[in-house]
């Protein structure tokens, strides 16, 4: 598995480091970790002045600093990395490196806001998501999850979107562990029932109860039975949970109580759209704090 983990020295990037640090498995599967920090360009009449050596010597002492002590931490863990020293627009060029590696996977750490607010994430992570199609996992105030095993779950609905996070579990099971467990979750609508009014003037639903049971059963086996299938090829085993309501909301409270990693498919839009995600991803997002990993289908 190709990962890269770009770095500014913060205490978000360092959360990128510790859950790389706590995957033994993925240890043991000998990855190929790419460290990159991307330094602000130095103004064009400066960097004339200076010359080229010197500007890129520059660049590359300070992007040490960052880096070497990332390294080195990485290799007491048993995981060796090639660093890479970068300047420019960060998301930019996080984006345009990780496309040149065929990157597997992109781990950054973030804080985010609300959705109602401008960005959901830092600046940085919410213009990678905006320029890149590659899976990222975005780490936020949560501590790095303990043990090899993870509890994964991933957010399915039938569309290809949600199948592409169940096939990017399937081909790097390691990355969750040997022992991980895998679930998958789809919120059925509640069916706020249309009312028709009796001769009486009283509002009246126009389902029974048991129909809308049946109509929510209907909805989830539509929804669940894809991805069900693709596990059932792999060979592998998956749990599977049920909710209802309001899908953003009720997937991310189940993580927070019960999972160590959440996966979401999701389109994306341009880097000139207010939104990166899709409708549903984005209400997950302003409301995850679980580590939360984003695949494009």
């Amino acid at each position: 598995m190709r990962i890269l983990v770009p770095l500014d020295g913060s205490e978000y990037s360092r959360r990128a480091l510790a859950f790389l640090a706590s995957r033994s498995s993925l240890i043991g599967a000998q990855p190929e970790v790419h460290l990159l920090n991307v330094q602000p360009a130095i103004a064009r009449y400066a960097a004339a002045r200076l010359g080229r050596e010197v500007t890129r010597r520059i660049y590359q002492t300070e992007a040490d600093a960052v880096l070497e002590p990332a390294r080195k931490a990485l290799l007491k863990a048993g995981i060796d990395a090639e660093m890479h020293a970068d300047s420019g627009h960060a998301a930019e060029r996080i984006a345009e490196v990780a496309a040149d590696l065929k990157a597997d996977l992109i781990v950054l750490g973030s804080h985010g806001y609300s959705e109602f607010k401008g960005l959901l994430f830092g600046s940085v992570t919410h213009g990678v998501l905006a320029r890149s199609k590659r899976p990222v996992l975005v780490l936020r105030a949560t501590r790095a999850p303990r043990g090899d095993g993870l509890k994964l779950g991933i957010a399915v609905d039938g569309s290809k979107f949600g199948l592409a996070a169940v096939k990017f579990a399937l081909r790097h099971p390691s990355l969750f562990g040997a022992g991980g467990a895998l679930t998958l979750i789809h919120v059925v609508p509640d069916f706020v029932m249309p009312v028709i009014a009796d001769i009486g003037g009283v509002a009246v639903p126009s389902y029974s109860e048991e129909e809308v049971r049946q109509l929510q059963d209907a909805d989830f086996e539509r929804s669940v039975a894809p991805a069900r299938r693709l596990v059932e090829k792999a060979n592998a085993k998956a749990a599977e949970v049920r909710l209802e309501g309001m899908p953003g909301e009720e997937i991310a409270a189940y993580a927070k109580k019960n999972l160590d990693v959440l996966l979401v498919g999701s389109h994306g839009y341009g880097g000139l759209k207010a939104a990166v995600l899709g409708s549903v991803a984005t209400r997950i997002a302003a409301r995850c704090d679980t580590p939360l990993l984003i695949v494009r289908a």
